[in-house]
Formats: C-alpha cells, sequence, structure tokens
C-alpha cells in the first residue's frame, strides 16, 4: 500500500483541556466548586478541583517539539500547540498528520477521571464529571462529528450511577467509557469483586468499550532507586500486562458475553507470550487452581473475544499478528504525547506494518477502530477525501513545528522522579 492511499483513524489521542471547559456546562449555583486552572507564582498553569490537583501537562503537550524541549513539569497553555486544546486548530493538525478521526482521552482529571472521582463529596463529583461529558461530546466533538469519537468519563465512586452515566452517554452517540487499568489500586473495589457487575451489563447493553488506558491506576512501579531516569521512563510501560492478566482470567465472562475492554496504549508485541503462559498455566495447573472454563474456551480465547488492543510504533508486535486477533488490533497516534510520531504518523504506521497485505493494514488503520467504536465518518464524508493525501491536501500551510517551550530543567527530572513514587535524594 501507497502512504498516500491509507486512512487513519486513532484510538488513543488526549485533550489538555481549555481552561473554560465547565464554564457552559455546570449549574451556576455550582460553579464556585468548579475544577480550575491556578496560575501559580512560577508561572505554571495547574488544574486543580477543590484541594486537589490535577496532572500536569509536560510531556501530555509536547507534539511538534524537538525532542530537546520535552519537559515532565507543569507548563503554560502558550508553550504548546493550540492543536492541543483548541478542537478546530486540532483539525488542523490531523490533517496535516494525515489522519481523519480520533478518538480522545481524558488528561488533567488523570486517564480514567480519577481526579474527578476523589472529590469528597459525591454529589458534586457526578455534576463535575456529567459537566466534562457534555463539554466533550457537545463542544470538542460537536465541532467535527466525523473526526472525533467520543469518550466518556463514569463516576467510578458508584457502579449503579456509572452504568447510567454509560446509558446516558450512549444516548448522546458515546460508544467509549474510561475505566481504570486496576481500580484496586484506586482503593476501589477490583475487577472480580463483582461490584462492577452494573456497569458491565450496561456496557453491554450499550455496545460500550471499557477504556482501561495505560496509566490509570495511579501505580507507582518503583526500581532501583540509583537506575538512570530511562529505567523509570520505560517502568511506566508495564501496567498493561498487569490488566490483561486480570482481565483474560475473570470469571464473569459468561455472564458478559458481549463486554468489550481495550488495552489502550498498552502496544502489542508482549501479549503473545503472555497468552502463551497463561495457556500454559491452564494446562498444568488447571487441576489444582480449579479455574474452569467454557468448554473450547481458555484464556486465549477470552482474549480474542474481549480484549481490544492497540499501538503506536510496533514492529516486533506486527511480526506477531497471527498470534492476535487482527480484528482487535488498531492503531493509535498519542497526539500531543510525548510518544507520537505526529505529524509523520503514516509513514511510521506503514514501517511497522512492511509486508501485510492492504486488507489487513486497512483493519488497523481504520477499519477495526470504526467498529468496535461504533463509529461512522462516511455518513458525511467520502472515504476518498479521507486518505492520508486527501487530507495533508488541505493543510499546506500548517507549520507542523512547535515554536514556543522550554528546555527541560533540574525541576523537570524531580518532577518525573516524584511521579514514579521516588525522589531526587533517594
Amino acid at each position: 500500500m501507497n502512504v498516500d492511499d491509507m486512512i487513519l483513524v486513532s484510538v488513543d489521542d488526549h485533550i489538555c483541556e481549555p481552561a473554560n471547559m465547565f464554564d457552559a456546562h455546570v449549574p451556576d449555583k455550582y460553579k464556585p466548586l468548579a475544577p480550575r486552572v491556578v496560575t501559580q507564582s512560577d508561572g505554571n498553569q495547574v488544574w486543580f478541583y477543590g484541594d486537589l490537583r490535577g496532572r500536569s501537562l509536560g510531556l501530555n503537550a509536547v507534539a511538534g517539539k524537538p525532542r530537546e524541549l520535552y519537559n515532565i513539569d507543569v507548563m503554560r497553555y502558550d508553550e504548546m500547540r493550540p492543536g492541543c486544546y483548541d478542537p478546530k486548530a486540532r483539525i488542523r493538525d490531523m490533517d496535516a498528520g494525515g489522519q481523519l478521526a480520533g478518538l480522545n482521552f481524558p488528561n488533567w482529571t488523570g486517564f480514567s477521571g480519577q481526579v474527578l472521582n476523589q472529590g469528597p463529596d459525591q454529589a458534586i463529583n457526578l455534576i463535575m464529571i456529567q459537566a466534562y461529558n457534555d463539554w466533550h461530546i457537545d463542544e470538542w466533538c460537536a465541532t467535527a462529528p466525523e473526526r472525533f469519537i467520543p469518550c466518556g468519563i463514569v463516576p467510578l465512586f458508584d457502579a449503579a450511577l456509572a452504568a447510567k452515566e454509560v446509558r446516558r452517554l450512549a444516548e448522546k452517540g458515546c460508544h467509549a467509557v474510561v475505566f481504570s487499568e486496576n481500580p484496586a489500586a484506586l482503593n476501589m473495589p477490583s475487577i472480580h469483586s463483582g461490584y462492577w457487575d452494573e456497569l458491565y451489563a450496561a456496557c453491554c447493553e450499550t455496545e460500550t468499550v471499557l477504556c482501561c488506558h495505560l496509566g490509570s491506576s495511579s501505580q507507582k512501579l518503583l526500581p532501583p532507586s540509583d537506575s538512570p531516569t530511562s529505567v523509570s521512563m520505560e517502568y511506566g510501560f508495564i501496567t498493561p500486562i498487569f490488566t490483561l492478566i486480570d482481565f483474560i482470567w475473570a470469571e464473569f465472562w459468561t455472564r458478559f458475553p458481549k463486554l468489550r475492554v481495550a488495552l489502550s496504549e498498552g502496544g502489542i508485541g508482549w501479549i503473545p507470550y503472555f497468552l502463551q503462559r497463561a495457556e500454559f498455566i491452564q494446562d498444568r495447573h488447571s487441576g489444582w487452581l480449579g479455574r474452569e472454563f467454557a468448554e473450547g474456551d481458555g484464556p486465549r480465547q477470552v482474549f480474542e473475544r474481549h480484549l481490544l488492543t492497540c499501538f503506536i510504533h510496533d514492529p516486533v508486535g506486527c511480526r506477531m499478528l497471527g498470534d492476535l486477533n487482527i480484528d482487535h488490533v488498531s492503531w493509535e497516534s498519542d497526539y500531543p504525547h510525548g510518544d507520537t510520531f505526529w505529524p509523520r504518523a503514516p509513514e511510521a504506521l506503514l514501517a511497522s506494518l512492511e509486508g501485510q497485505t492492504d486488507d489487513v493494514i486497512n483493519k488497523i488503520s481504520y477499519q477495526n477502530a470504526l467498529r468496535n467504536y461504533s463509529f461512522d465518518p462516511f455518513r458525511s464524508v467520502s472515504p476518498k477525501d479521507c486518505t492520508v493525501s486527501a487530507l495533508r491536501a488541505r493543510a499546506t500551510d500548517v507549520d507542523t513545528v512547535t515554536h514556543v517551550g522550554r528546555a527541560p530543567g533540574e525541576g523537570d527530572f524531580e518532577k518525573f522522579l516524584e511521579l514514579r513514587g521516588l525522589s531526587a535524594a533517594s
């Protein structure tokens, strides 16, 4: 396949939410309690929900910057591309990168909406979660419904309310919601507890995907304290392994046969080994472990039926696609985070898929995303106008180099270690 002929739909992008996002969606009496952006004494801008500090911008807003300007510490909106927080500018950047559409995860709230779920008043938390969702669907996605796949936050502090919000969102055309990769790490019931059954049932009923994004459990995996910073960086990408293992051994699948769970930003190259190991455990140890599957089923069948996967750049995983369910593998851009290949993502994806047929490339680049997330951009636009070359032709004036920002300093490394549960002195 020629890169110009590809159609790209990402199942993992992010929004650096604008400071005014709650203005039109929180009732007047609750506006004093709404999350807000605070400009600190050092000039950096930080989200706060009451006394709860939101996630920093830093590496979450580096699209288009030279690598030397990447930093982890908080920063300002004027130090990032407008496409990070403005949907119209995002569309222009998507055009420049040859990307038709994308599903956008939250940012400052945490990837499973942790901050909005952890406020002390659950009634207020629900108001703010619903306000976030209404902004996301009615403003961000409504700017161009053929370009944005809606993804909502649910009140994880109450499974019944979460199920109700899933149904409300489905009525608004949203069929993806964020869920923690490990809710037990957030002091919530585990996926095995039965607590989440109402949520699982609502997702089955509405064909909604539970998206377990990397980092959505706020877990901190601690390397040796004297290890290089790059060790901590790589440790941060291990948690999807735990999520996969938890879900393939879960015992609720016969009760929720239509439930689908996405390992968002999880990559795929590591999965075949852990599936192989799970099958080995079932074969060698099921006699004393007592884990029974439906006849003809096992860990691999659970994975192939229920789990959705994706990758940014994974040549190793693409060489092992025969060990995965090819209908459940999708591409992700991760714009505007530090791992994104924007604006050269089409070329990077095609390099990962070297030697694959056009049918396989089309499934991974866009078809699987459209089917699995109940999204149809072609209701309002012709596929021939959605190719990489067609979109890029509309954005030849877009400057893809981000000229604002700053080089990282000592404070950035200290912040990175803090996020990983370490400290510069340890």
